[in-house]
């Protein structure tokens, strides 16, 4: 596409060199521009497009202009600090901006460093100054490389299996590595990063969240450390300041890394060359962006791997529906760790059966007196509630009022803050406001907060257990830089006795002395009208199962054979999740839910796309989607696809309103991917902007995680 959207007449003669630019707008893109010197593709130049100068990239250089020479306008300079960007980086966002239906500009720019296209770090500075220079005109303080390797623990037969497929795998190669949780996956990724970079090979690390990363910087240091210095890994998730991204991006970019590690965003890291990537806990949603370019890094990272001819292990307690399949079909090669590493027994799972109990603040009695038992023997215990806030609602027993969001259409949820003032959050739109002394309907004060989160659990067990060291860990707890870490290194050093906590705590972690773990408020999944919901659920509470009894001290107790306990409080302890669950049965829940999925045409048996509207008032929404559909179904009509894909009703979402703004959604659904992508792009370009008019926006998300 070309910028003939607004077209400005340059004041020089026609050039004799034409390029195309990419560009962070919401228009397809990219633009035409002028230039007096061949630029090369990858290269950073600045523009004006409009009225707005700004920086992009040249993504063709000698192109042939699609519109008049005069309304084609000249570069204004080419940023020379950097050479041009890899072609691999370059290869890489072209192919997401083509699957993923966005323009090219807005892949490629917002997965710069902020330093590289902002044009206020280059606007009145000469040509060798800028960000680039400034940085490397630092005076690096010299890291020594750790000259000591930590023991690495003896693998066992398992684990050596899996290690040596990955190392002798030549070329591209896709493995998934499912371990029960505490078999040793770290320990496989490390032996197989040790021999890939032994032979002076590189290598990129997913971790699903950004707490994590401390945790397995560290593991990187004590087992690679003697290898690689520390200039030579480079961390990048988005907790990072703009200096500390633009440090990591630079020193990966020029090739001085041999290791990133990083969350989702670590996937458009620019390594000049990749051998192996490691993701770790692929079936994490949090590999998937939800806003912008919403991308999965677990798919991205497996093109990158093909790219790059790298091999790539997917790794997980609890694969993911689409990667499980995957491998039963042989296009991934499957590798099982069916024992704990350290020997330690699998912890029993209990059911308690809460329809004909009377719980004390949301806790069964067996649970209390469970708490006590496991804390007598000097372990640690872990409640794990996912709910964060002192309780979901605030409601008024006389006339039956609850705290709702003014913006949105949810409740609103009691939080106790500093200086136990209580406050009602959104946790949607994140609007704040002071919790009302009496009820706004009918002035009785005596309001009352209904259910429970983890601040009113953590502030019961701190009564019921006065003498236990309590922490509590979740979005609100952890606001700070560093604090979740903090806090995890309390937990592993046994400066806590009881842990509250939300699917924070329920992943990679590590803790040694964990006897018991209490699970809160799983049946809030069952129902969800998402039909991931179950999949969902079995993985958190696999996840959070699997915290418990790691080490032997763990699992000892005076009673011969005794193991660490987890119990699940349920009012339906005969859904197939729990009982899947009991027996620690991946491979029967996973084959149960598969047969369910193939039966009623489920992902990942279909490709789907997601149309969602926004606007002012619901039927102006509704009304879009109605219109798009109808569109789509006469160009499906016209080019006989008819049968191959299917366009549902336009609906609202679950939460209609969310910042005043009304929501609706479409699913497109097709056996095939190829027809779904065919579809896609011959009907988006003709729904216009995505801003469309007034207050109405639209996005599209292919391979969508929650409908």
């Amino acid at each position: 596409m070309t910028n003939d959207v607004m077209p400005v007449l340059t004041d020089s003669a026609p050039q004799s060199r034409y390029v195309q630019v990419a560009l962070d707008v919401p228009l397809e893109g990219p633009f035409d521009y002028a230039c007096d010197e061949p630029v090369a593709v990858g290269a950073r130049v600045i523009v004006t497009f409009g009225r707005r100068r700004m920086v992009g990239v040249v993504v063709t250089s000698d192109a042939k202009p699609s519109v008049g020479l005069t309304t084609i306008r000249s570069i204004e300079r080419v940023l020379s600090d950097l050479p041009p960007l890899p072609e691999s980086w370059v290869a890489l966002s072209r192919f997401s901006a083509h699957y993923y239906q966005r323009p090219l500009g807005e892949v490629m720019l917002p997965a710069l460093p902020v330093a590289l296209r902002r044009l206020s770090h280059y606007e009145g500075k000469r040509s060798g100054d800028g960000p680039v220079a400034k940085w490397r005109g630092r005076k690096q303080k010299p890291q020594k490389p750790v000259t000591t390797q930590e023991k690495p623990p003896e693998l066992n037969r398992a684990q050596l299996e899996a290690v040596q497929a990955v190392v002798n795998q030549r070329g591209f190669g896709a493995f998934l590595l499912h371990g029960i949780t505490g078999s040793g996956k770290t320990q496989v990724y490390l032996s197989a990063a040790a021999a890939v970079l032994a032979r002076g090979g590189r290598v990129l690390f997913l971790v699903p969240e950004i707490n994590l990363t401390p945790q397995f910087a560290g593991a990187l240091r004590r087992r690679l450390g003697h290898v690689v210095p520390p200039q030579g890994v480079a961390i990048l998730h988005s907790g990072l300041s703009d200096g500390e991204r633009l440090d990591a991006w630079l020193r990966t970019v020029e090739g001085g890394v041999q290791i990133v590690l990083g969350t989702r965003l670590a996937v458009f890291a620019p390594m000049p060359r990749i051998d192996l990537i490691v993701v770790d806990e692929e079936h994490d949603p949090s590999y998937k962006q939800q806003e912008g370019l919403r991308y999965s890094a677990r798919d991205l990272a497996i093109w990158r791997a093909q790219q790059s001819k790298a091999t790539i292990v997917l790794g997980s307690a609890t694969p993911s529906l689409e990667s499980w399949h995957k491998a039963k079909q042989g296009h991934y090669q499957l590798l099982s760790l069916p024992e704990r590493a350290t020997q330690a027994s699998l912890p029993e799972v209990r059911l308690i059966d809460t329809r004909r109990l009377a719980l004390n603040n949301g806790l069964a009695p067996v649970l209390i007196e469970a708490i006590e038992q496991t804390l007598s023997k000097g372990q640690q215990v872990l409640i794990y509630l996912n709910r964060r806030g002192y309780a979901p609602v605030m409601h008024c027993t006389s006339c039956g009022w609850v705290s709702s969001c003014e913006h949105c259409s949810v409740f609103s949820v009691l939080h106790r803050s500093n200086g136990n003032r209580l406050r009602l959050h959104c946790h949607h739109c994140g609007s704040q406001r002071p919790a009302p002394a009496a009820c706004p309907s009918c002035g009785d004060q005596d309001l009352q907060p209904m259910g429970r989160g983890t601040q009113r659990l953590e502030e019961y067990l701190g009564e019921l257990f006065p003498e236990a060291r309590l922490a509590r860990i979740d979005a609100d707890s952890t606001r700070r830089k560093g604090s979740a870490q903090t806090l995890f290194d309390k937990v592993h050093a046994g400066e806590v006795d009881i842990l509250i906590g939300t699917q924070m705590v329920s992943k990679g972690h590590d803790f040694e002395n964990l006897g018991l773990v209490g699970v809160l408020n799983a049946d809030a999944m069952l129902f969800s009208q998402d039909f991931r919901a179950p999949e969902r659920l079995f993985a958190q509470l696999m996840q959070v199962t699997g915290r418990a009894g790691r080490h032997e001290q763990a699992n000892a107790t005076d009673e011969p054979g005794a193991r660490a306990q987890v119990l699940i409080q349920t009012g339906y302890p005969e859904q197939p999740v729990y009982q899947a669950l009991r027996a620690h049965n991946f491979s029967g829940f996973a084959t149960a839910l598969l047969k369910d999925r193939e039966d009623t045409g489920l992902p990942p048996f279909a490709f789907q796309a997601l149309l969602t509207a926004e606007a002012s008032e619901l039927p102006e929404a509704v009304g879009f989607l109605q219109s798009a559909r109808n569109e789509a179904n006469s160009w499906l009509a016209a080019n006989d696809l008819s049968q191959q894909v299917t366009l549902y009703d336009a609906v609202p979402l679950r939460v209609v309103r969310v910042a005043s703004v009304c929501r609706a959604q479409l699913l497109i659904e097709s056996a095939t991917r190829g027809d779904l992508h065919q579809l896609l792009r011959a009907w988006l370009p003709l729904l216009g902007t995505r801003h469309g008019t007034g207050r109405l926006r639209w996005q599209i998300e292919v391979d969508p995680l929650e409908i």
